[in-house]
């Protein structure tokens, strides 16, 4: 039995939202392409991803979280826009992107990264974007269908949303693909946009 699990920092999203994301990607399979798809109840928005740690060091990091979030309120959000990871040229994850509150989600990302980074967790070298990933490519995918698809989606926008909690997850790896345990959250205070 091992001492470590595979973990990650994220803001789930609400039913809504999944169902709103399922949907698009509905959309997008009858193109055709060669995609690894994420299921859409495990779609998520990734603060952090930390990686293996000791399962002795949950504790540590819930509460760096909950230290983390003191003073924020809940940061309104709407899924908007699509794009390729690193570039159309060779595209490697498909994701849909964030709006909205961004400078105050950066902000609480980077509070994040401060905070874990004292605990021994290195600091994120890429600048955050906030981005939901609908799925993997990982082989040759026709350039022109991936540009339709982008072209029609571009305009994507979802209703908005409250992101109001932070939560750890223990992410294990299954032939089926991940499966997703909350190990901790911590709560924002409630906004009173």
């Amino acid at each position: 039995m091992s001492n470590t699990i595979r973990t990650f920092i994220a803001i789930e999203l609400p039913e809504k939202i999944i169902y709103t994301i399922g949907k698009v990607q509905e959309k997008i399979k009858s193109y055709g392409l060669k995609i690894r798809w994420v299921r859409s109840e495990n779609i998520h928005l990734t603060l952090k991803f930390l990686g293996d740690i000791k399962k002795a060091d949950t504790e540590k990091v819930a509460k760096a979280i909950s230290e983390s979030v003191t003073g924020y309120h809940s940061i309104s959000l709407s899924v908007k826009g699509i794009g390729v990871f690193p570039s159309i040229k060779r595209p490697r994850v498909l994701w849909l992107g964030i709006s909205k509150q961004l400078d105050l989600l950066t902000e609480l990302q980077k509070t994040l990264d401060k905070t874990l980074e004292t605990m021994g967790f290195p600091k994120e070298k890429r600048p955050f974007k906030g981005h939901l990933t609908l799925g993997r490519i990982k082989d040759k995918i026709d350039p022109k269908r991936l540009h339709d698809v982008l072209k029609e989606f571009t305009k994507f926008e979802s209703e908005h949303f409250f992101a109001d909690r932070i939560i750890l997850f223990e992410s294990e790896l299954k032939p089926k693909g991940a499966v997703y345990t909350k190990l901790s959250e911590a709560h924002l205070m409630v906004s009173t946009l």
